[in-house]
């Protein structure tokens, strides 16, 4: 589901995942899940005791091949929704001799070399150092990293096999001693936000962070802080 990197005017090399790919692979799980769901309904009615049941029996009412063309084509559309949405959410990356471009969810990130310090892996997600030890940018990445590292390098940026950093952070749990005032305050409100799924607000909250010189990162579903010592709010 990936394409090659391109080269593009002046050097530039572009990195991104197919889209049409995406959505072929979402339509086509779809479209199966659909065509199996008349089975499913009938191996569930066919137990002694089945959840659903009442469901299951509306469901398999419908005659054939009614049935089953009807849920193969509400797979279909969920599939459609769900390419598109994963489409929308994917990450681009542009790299020039003199910056890098990020785009994802229909925004752009230019940061120039001078910004970058080094570029690493985290899990699922590609993360950039600015010279300061602050992160400048953690995104989802279903990129090939292979090819993402080779292309960063190819254009003289760094790129490290793992967070440069990552001995210095420590586990938070409240009322963690050395953070900078307020940070124990967001901290809080961000293991809510990420406990109730709230994405969004524990991205912001992660922003709000950082300008106070903290950076935290996520594994097990704990957060790990590390404070950048000198840090300047932007």
């Amino acid at each position: 589901m990936r394409k090659t990197p391109r080269p593009q005017a002046g050097g530039a090399t572009q990195l991104a995942e197919s889209a049409r790919a995406m959505v072929l692979f979402c339509v086509a799980c779809g479209a199966v899940a659909g065509a199996l769901l008349p089975l499913l309904a009938r191996l569930l009615l066919a137990l002694p005791w089945a959840p659903l049941e009442g469901p299951a029996e509306l469901l398999t009412s419908v005659p054939e091949p009614v049935l089953t063309l009807g849920t193969i084509t509400v797979g279909v559309l969920g599939g459609l929704l769900l390419g598109f949405t994963a489409v929308h959410e994917s990450l681009s990356v542009r790299v020039a001799g003199t910056h890098v471009t990020l785009t994802v969810r229909d925004s752009a990130q230019e940061l120039g070399r001078e910004e970058i310090a080094v570029f690493f892996r985290d899990g699922k997600q590609l993360v950039l150092l600015g010279p300061d030890g602050l992160e400048l940018a953690r995104e989802h990445c279903g990129l090939n990293w292979q090819r993402l590292a080779d292309a960063l390098t190819a254009h003289g940026y760094t790129w490290a096999e793992q967070d440069p950093h990552r001995a210095e952070f420590r586990r938070w749990v409240p009322g963690t001693p050395g953070l900078p005032p307020g940070a124990d305050a967001l901290l809080r409100a961000r293991a809510q936000a990420r406990g109730e799924d709230h994405a969004e607000e524990a991205r912001e909250l992660r922003g709000e962070l950082l300008r106070l010189g903290v950076v935290v990162r996520d594994e097990d579903g704990r957060q790990y802080v590390r404070v950048v010592t000198g840090a300047v709010s932007g």
